[in-house]
């Protein structure tokens, strides 16, 4: 044994018990759905966020928390990652609108990993660490709308030549 395997034996590792004890306790709200889309994991932030909670969310489909007009779009990303086992929102932030158990809507942004039977690489859960996003979207909608208010001002048009 030479002194980098000493290193690496004396580094410790955390167990699946600190890690699930994380996963409950983040800020962040984490969901956990089947490959059908039905909730199987709730943490408090999630309770936090959309107003239902863990004993009431786990069991239901995600459209608890997708609004009507969106469940089609939704349904149809759900089905293609499910039938390709791939996401671009692994790595890339997804903003969406979202829904609250009192209907006040949301809007969410959230990252997505996919959870997959080892061997066949079947993807048999998805896993979205979701935050609330309206205050930052609302606050975007307003510039856009101003600058688009300033462009259009004559006054402010530049000069010709």
């Amino acid at each position: 044994m030479d002194a980098f395997d000493a290193l690496d034996s004396a580094v410790p590792t955390v167990s699946d018990e600190v890690l699930a004890q994380a996963v409950r306790r983040l800020a962040d709200a984490v969901l956990i759905a089947d490959a059908h889309g039905q909730i199987v994991f709730w943490n408090a932030a999630a309770e936090r966020l959309f107003g239902w909670s863990e004993s009431e969310a786990v069991g239901q489909r995600l459209d608890l928390i997708v609004p009507e007009r969106l469940r089609d779009r939704h349904w149809e990303g759900w089905h293609r990652v499910m039938a390709t086992g791939e996401t671009k929102y692994g790595d890339s932030l997804l903003e969406v609108p979202a829904l609250r158990r009192d209907g006040a809507p949301l809007s969410i942004a959230f990252t997505v990993s996919l959870l997959t039977e080892p061997g066949s690489g079947r993807v048999t859960r998805v896993v979205a660490v979701v935050r609330d996003d309206t205050v930052r979207w609302q606050e975007r909608r307003e510039m856009n709308a101003e600058l688009t208010r300033l462009r259009a001002d004559p006054r402010l048009a530049e000069p010709s030549s």
